[in-house]
């Protein structure tokens, strides 16, 4: 019977080198595949942390600030970013505690600015409630009572049903809302102003008739 065949010298060496390098490949490849996950853990780290400290910061303040108004914001984007990124702080901490709450705020309502102007205020009557040399039952009590009722029910009345969608232009579809509405009237100010002005103890002037579409085709 023949001797089996000899392997050169340290091919056995090479074997378990090469063996050694696919496993090595297969865990690299399964620990770049956790990329992504870890950078999704990391930003959300960094939300948490960021969240807490804004969080912290509202909550800690002694003195009564006036409310900020989100239809007069300013323009300045840091500024507004401040604004929102207090108020969603406070949204989760306070008024998303509240299953009412929870259930009526849309994912839309960024894109409600009635919406954020109602949360704002409410935020800054907590504040006010809860904080400062003003804070009382009284005023707790009646942030409880009437301010968070009142600003939840017109919340549902006004966006509780909207979502994201609507806020989408699809064809077909009509244009998305959330432009202001423009002045109705501007055309009878001069007269109304010169009236109120020196003849507000007359009757005032007779509004001038509106055009009308059917006269203004035939014309």
């Amino acid at each position: 019977m023949p001797p089996p065949p000899q392997t050169p010298e340290g091919a056995g060496a090479e074997v378990v080198v090469a063996g050694l390098a696919r496993e090595v490949d297969v865990l690299r490849r399964r620990v770049d595949g956790l990329d992504p996950l870890t950078a999704r853990v990391d930003r959300l780290d960094e939300m948490a942390v960021r969240t807490a400290d804004t969080l912290k910061s509202v909550i800690g303040r002694k003195a009564k600030p006036p409310a900020p108004s989100w239809l007069l914001a300013p323009t300045d984007p840091g500024e507004v970013a401040r604004l929102v990124d207090e108020l969603t702080a406070w949204l989760g901490a306070v008024f998303l505690r509240y299953p009412d709450g929870a259930s009526v705020l849309p994912e839309c309502w960024l894109w409600h600015p009635d919406v954020v102007e109602e949360l704002l205020w409410l935020m800054h009557a907590w504040l006010a409630a809860y904080q400062g040399p003003d804070a009382s039952v009284a005023a707790a009590g009646d942030w409880h009572d009437r301010q968070r009722p009142g600003v939840t029910a017109r919340i549902r009345k006004s966006a509780g049903s909207c979502s994201i969608e609507a806020h989408q232009t699809r064809p077909g579809w009509s244009a998305p809302g959330g432009a202001p509405v423009p002045v109705p009237g501007l055309e009878h100010t001069p007269a109304i102003t010169g009236w109120w002005a020196q003849h507000r103890d007359q009757a005032p002037p007779e509004p001038a008739p509106a055009a009308s579409p059917i006269g203004g085709a035939l014309g």
